[in-house]
């Protein structure tokens, strides 16, 4: 298979595209930053948007159904860091195989993409099954928590199928440069589990009241339709990748290649769900007000940090088409542009927590015991944002040149090495104010590590690279 890898002749067979002819080799860059970020983001705000709803639903339960979705957390951030991983390795390779014209390997990458989500979905579904329990009385015994909690993680488990397809299908199609049909489909998966939230929660229009229980039901419909419509455009439009699943047989160069990208992205956005299992068990020693605080802030600060990471799916498939084709003035000039655009949204989100914080604890329905600890966290925590975004560009970098691992190294170094340490001796030896404090701290400390990264990269990746 190796072979086959820089193997001009690979085109298409039903399409004479040329290389030059791809708008993400020839396009002016800022344009197509633009075109390729701008339904991404959007997308990406309305998933933030459709978070941030289902939370302030389940607000007016209590503060108890709060905690118990905040438990449950870590469990959707594994899950989706899973499937994004994944997807990230898919988009990496297919759009650098597209940059080199390889379109057997683009072709075979996509079609794997399909089966590996049968797999991971598996997994979960088996968690789901027979330890979602287990895993909630591991830090609450409460029994306004636990069956909340339970029946909350037992459902987004089971039925995770449909948002691993739904990732995978939607990072198949930003690799080929088409932004907008996954744009559609996360804003219908997105709309439908907002219309849906209250109507399930509270059993509007003669629906059941499921609490809880109806968030989780929202949620799953939603990824049901977005995967549905998601497959239609797969099968249905004409892209430069087709899958193919007659005859299916798993390719081990292919699998590698992919995971030499999306394993240490799996990783890498799993430490973040070890991160907050760790922080939950620091601050349920405090009150349950204090996790609840937690969950509203990773609502809320998502609100700030989806539009980045739509930035970088507009980006990545830039990134790796431009280095796979060797055009190191335009893969330099979209990076610098990405972190641009990424540190003046993150500046505009900290000023937003640090002069809004009360307005945006309330939406949540909070207690004034939460309102007091949250107004000090939300102002604490978003020091770190400007910092983070440059982190997430430097990231996007690393993989979509095939070195992910990089990004592995600076996601252990600061959820790891950095933040649960430092919110641990915080919380010891000054108490719960200074805690919050770990994040900016960690963001700070791991900067120094990027920039070593980053030069690694320029030095023996894009150094030599051919210019336009």
């Amino acid at each position: 298979m190796n072979q086959e890898k820089h193997n001009s002749s690979n085109r298409p067979p039903e399409s004479g595209t040329q290389l030059e002819l791809n708008k993400m080799g020839t396009m002016p860059v800022g344009r197509l930053m633009i075109s390729m970020s701008l339904p991404a983001m959007f997308s990406m705000i309305i998933h933030a948007l459709y978070n941030i709803v289902d939370s302030i639903f389940v607000g007016m339960i209590g503060q108890s159904a709060l905690t118990a979705v905040t438990l449950i957390f870590p469990i959707q951030m594994l899950l989706i860091s899973v499937g994004v991983g994944t997807g990230v390795g898919l988009n990496s390779l297919i759009s650098r195989r597209l940059g080199e014209r390889n379109f057997i390997e683009a072709n075979l990458a996509a079609s794997h993409g399909m089966m590996l989500s049968i797999i991971n979905w598996a997994l979960f579904a088996i968690f789901g099954f027979f330890f979602s329990e287990m895993f909630v009385r591991a830090f609450s015994e409460s029994a306004s928590i636990v069956p909340d909690a339970t029946a909350y993680c037992a459902i987004v488990t089971i039925f995770s199928l449909f948002i691993f397809i739904q990732i995978n299908v939607e990072k198949i199609l930003q690799a080929t440069g088409n932004m907008i049909l996954p744009m559609i489909c996360g804003l219908t998966g997105a709309v439908t589990n907002i219309i849906l939230d209250p109507i399930l929660i509270f059993g509007l229009l003669g629906a059941p009241e499921l609490g809880v229980a109806g968030a989780a039901a929202a949620t799953v419909v939603g990824q049901f339709l977005s995967m549905s419509l998601g497959l239609l455009f797969l099968f249905t439009k004409k892209h430069e990748v087709k899958i193919k699943i007659k005859n299916f047989r798993f390719n081990w160069y292919i699998i590698k290649s992919i995971y030499n990208v999306g394993l240490p992205a799996i990783v890498m956005q799993s430490i973040g769900s070890v991160m907050l299992v760790g922080f939950n068990s620091i601050l349920i020693s405090f009150s349950d007000a204090a996790v609840a605080v937690l969950g509203v802030y990773f609502r809320l600060q998502s609100f700030i940090f989806m539009p980045v990471f739509g930035l970088t799916q507009g980006s990545m498939p830039i990134f790796g088409y431009n280095f796979g084709a060797k055009k190191k003035d335009r893969l330099l000039h979209a990076f610098k542009l990405s972190m641009i655009i990424a540190i003046s949204i993150m500046l505009v989100g900290m000023l937003i927590f640090q002069i809004f914080p009360i307005p945006l604890l309330k939406m949540f329905n909070a207690s004034p015991e939460m309102l007091h600890i949250g107004v000090r966290a939300l102002r604490s925590i978003s020091i770190c944002f400007v910092f983070a975004g440059i982190g997430i560009i430097s990231s996007t970098m690393f993989q979509a040149t095939g070195h992910g691992t990089l990004s592995l190294y600076m996601s252990v170094l600061r959820q790891i090495v950095l933040i649960l340490p430092l919110a641990w001796l915080l919380a010891r030896f000054i108490g719960l104010d200074a805690v919050w404090f770990s994040f900016p701290m960690a963001e700070i400390f791991s900067l120094a590590a990027t920039v070593l990264f980053l030069r690694y990269i320029y030095r023996k990746e894009i150094k030599d690279l051919g210019s336009e």
